[in-house]
């Protein structure tokens, strides 16, 4: 079980679901995982729930933007990347090609932050910490277990976030498709994949659970569609789930980092 108190800079640490129908997807990832909303007003009857597990912060959930419900953008899950700095990240994001949708701006107290857009397309938020770290729990049953990107052009991306992030990424060793692995200094901190056909490059995000079968079955009956899976993958099994109100997730049953 990983409690944080702080995350290295370029290490994924936060993960939010912006969505359609916000009271009925908290019902439904409570009924998931046993999260409990922590609801903070945000003015004009607006809140973002603050979804904990024994205490502490895992996750948010938040009604999804005017203008991407006006766009027909589809609820999705949105990952944060921790930086020293969200004012040159965005800057160097935008020097590398990609396009700065929201450039930094201040939230509350908590942190500052930026929307990019990579040069293929995928969405990630840096987050540039001040009173919230991100997660306060990952790597365990209902907490944040992985982050995976699913890419057009595989070596594009990894060039990419090697210079924004200085990551360190590699081909995974025998794999049936090509994968590679990221490291952030010498931790683990995600990986990368071919896209899947018909899909948009996204930051996909897996959550833990203690049994595969058994979570696949409880999605199932709170109104989710599995997509695919379950797939062994030797040292774990995962699923990939659309929630009632369209947000594409994993599921992942299995070995864990510290």
């Amino acid at each position: 079980m990983g409690e944080r108190e702080r995350y290295e800079p370029g290490t994924f640490s936060w993960v939010e679901l912006t969505t359609t129908d916000q009271d009925a997807a908290k019902a439904f990832y409570s009924g998931l995982f046993g999260w409990q909303a922590r609801d903070m007003p945000m003015g004009e009857g607006a809140y973002y729930s603050m979804m904990q597990l024994e205490g502490r912060d895992v996750a948010a959930i938040a009604a999804q933007p005017s203008q991407q419900r006006e766009a027909g953008v589809p609820a999705l899950w949105n990952s944060y990347v921790t930086v020293a700095s969200a004012d040159e990240t965005a800057a160097r994001a935008g020097e590398l090609g990609a396009n700065v949708h929201a450039p930094p701006f201040d939230v509350t107290q908590a942190g500052r932050m930026a929307v990019i857009a990579d040069p293929q397309g995928a969405y990630v938020m840096i987050w540039e910490p001040r009173e919230h770290i991100g997660a306060g729990l990952v790597n365990a049953p209902g907490a944040l277990v992985w982050n995976e990107l699913q890419s057009p052009a595989l070596d594009d991306s990894a060039a990419f976030y090697k210079g924004l992030f200085g990551w360190k990424i590699e081909d995974a060793p025998g794999m049936n498709e090509r994968y590679l692995s990221i490291k952030n200094g010498e931790a683990n901190n995600g990986g990368m994949r071919e896209l899947t056909p018909g899909a948009p490059p996204s930051w996909l995000v897996y959550f833990g659970t203690e049994d595969i079968e058994a979570g696949m079955a409880r999605a199932q009956e709170l109104g989710a569609t599995v997509l695919m899976g379950p797939i062994d993958i030797q040292i774990a099994k995962f699923a990939v789930v659309q929630d009632p109100q369209g947000a594409v997730f994993a599921l992942y049953a299995g070995q864990l980092e510290p």
